[in-house]
């Protein structure tokens, strides 16, 4: 996204939109438009119900909106594409392994007490995203 003569990146856009209310989910789904073919609309709709570890404090909304960008990226998964299905998987286990990597947990309750900020979580979790998507195409 250009803003003036600045370059934002996707971490900095799904930042953005946590500021404008929006939960981890959405944020980093929605930063990922560009790759999923989704609209802003569709993509904040699709990932409403994912903030806050699912409404339950379970897995962490930046990891399933950056699984749920993932998917959406690769459309053939969802037709029944078994070659489409296993590459979805093999992405969504590094995805997973990364944030596990980096933070240790995620679950969105323990990520909270253990003090990592949201912002961070949805950028990390946008840029991951983001290589894991360019590196399968």
């Amino acid at each position: 996204m250009v803003v003036g003569d600045d370059f934002v990146g996707i971490g900095e856009e799904a930042v953005r939109l946590h500021g404008e209310g929006f939960n981890c989910a959405q944020c980093v789904l929605s930063a990922c438009g560009k790759y999923t073919g989704l609209d802003r609309a569709c993509a904040l709709s699709l990932a409403c119900g994912f903030g806050g570890g699912v409404r339950c404090g379970e897995i962490c909304g930046a990891i399933s909106g950056a699984v749920m960008a993932i998917g959406a990226s690769e459309p053939a998964a969802g037709a029944g594409d078994r070659e489409a299905m296993t590459r979805v998987a093999a992405l969504t286990k590094r995805c997973t392994g990364a944030f596990r990597e980096k933070y240790g947990n995620l679950r969105c309750l323990d990520l909270k007490r253990s003090g990592v900020p949201c912002d961070e979580l949805i950028a990390f979790g946008a840029e991951t995203a983001e290589k894991l998507i360019k590196e399968n195409k």
